[in-house]
C-alpha cells in the first residue's frame, strides 16, 4: 500500500535537489526567503504555518497545503486547530476550496496513521 506522506516528501526532495542544483540565483533566494519567513519571530512557527495553510488553501495549491499540514503536525498542531484553520480558509476562499479541504483532511489522516 502506498504512503501519501512518503510519496509527497520523496518527490518534493528529489525535485528540490534538481532545482537547486541548477544554481539559479533567483530560485535559491526564493527558497531561502521562504525558509526564513516561516522561522520563529514575533509569531511562533505554528502560527506562521497555520497562516501559510490558509493562504495555500485559498490559492488552491495542494502541494503547499500538504507541506504546511505536515509542518503543523510536526509542530504539535491538533486536528481541531487544523480543521478550524481550514474552515477559515474555506470561508475566505469560497466553495471552490472544498475539494482542497477534502484532500487536506485525507492527508492529515495519513499523517496521523504514519505516526501510529
Amino acid at each position: 500500500m502506498s504512503n501519501p506522506v512518503e510519496e509527497f516528501n520523496a518527490y518534493r526532495q528529489k525535485m528540490n535537489e534538481k532545482l537547486l542544483a541548477d544554481n539559479n540565483k533567483i530560485v535559491k533566494r526564493i527558497f531561502n526567503l521562504d525558509t526564513n519567513a516561516y522561522a520563529a519571530g514575533a509569531l511562533d512557527v505554528k502560527t506562521k504555518e497555520l497562516l501559510g495553510l490558509v493562504a495555500s488553501a485559498v490559492l488552491r495549491c495542494d502541494d503547499c497545503i500538504k507541506y504546511h499540514l505536515e509542518t503543523c503536525f510536526k509542530e504539535g498542531t491538533t486536528k481541531e486547530e487544523v480543521m478550524e484553520t481550514m474552515g477559515i480558509a474555506t470561508l475566505v476562499g469560497g466553495t471552490i476550496v472544498v475539494p482542497h479541504l477534502r484532500r487536506a483532511y485525507e492527508f492529515w489522516e495519513a499523517l496521523e496513521q504514519q505516526e501510529g
